[in-house]
């Protein structure tokens, strides 16, 4: 499986993908409005549940790893998790690579892909308040917002209000 854009590639997590994984969980400027930094063991689990070989059927993410078409430099990760139909997207970007357009070209991608391929036609995201821009790379991709749920989660001790996004054709 390989999914591409203008300037990217996106594939499978790997297990050589494992140090690139950790720093994208590991790094504040990265998850400062997703959710405090996991333990050794919770980013190890994630990781390994990741790798899981994906199909329509599975309980899993699907994890693609985003990487720049000339050179195959990492730039972060995106997929979704399918529950009921619904395919519930996320990405993570590295700081070096924010504000490139990378997580609005990738997220495009993925959802043509997923309409092509698996017949998906509703997608959902959830972003902390604050996280201005994921909104925006999500309003470029045509989600809408359709919910505040507020005090809806804590990080760093901090209560945020959770943004509901939906997309469907």
């Amino acid at each position: 499986m390989e999914i591409t854009s203008e300037r990217l590639i996106m594939r499978p997590l790997r297990v050589s993908d494992r140090t690139f994984f950790e720093s994208l969980y590991t790094d504040s400027r990265v998850i400062r409005f997703c959710f405090d930094p996991p333990g050794p063991d919770e980013i190890e689990q994630k990781f390994q549940s990741r790798l899981y070989p994906w199909t329509s059927d599975s309980e899993n993410w699907l994890c693609l790893v985003i990487t720049k078409k000339t050179s195959g430099e990492p730039v972060g990760i995106t997929g979704f998790f399918l529950q009921d139909g619904i395919a519930e997207v996320g990405f993570l970007l590295s700081a070096e690579h924010h504000g490139r357009q990378y997580g609005t070209e990738s997220l495009k991608a993925l959802i043509q892909w997923t309409v092509e391929t698996c017949d998906i036609t509703a997608f959902q995201a959830v972003v902390t308040a604050g996280n201005i821009a994921s909104e925006r790379v999500l309003e470029k991709c045509g989600f809408e917002l359709i919910e505040v749920e507020p005090d809806a989660y804590m990080i760093g001790g901090k209560l945020y209000a959770d943004h509901l996004y939906t997309l469907v054709f």
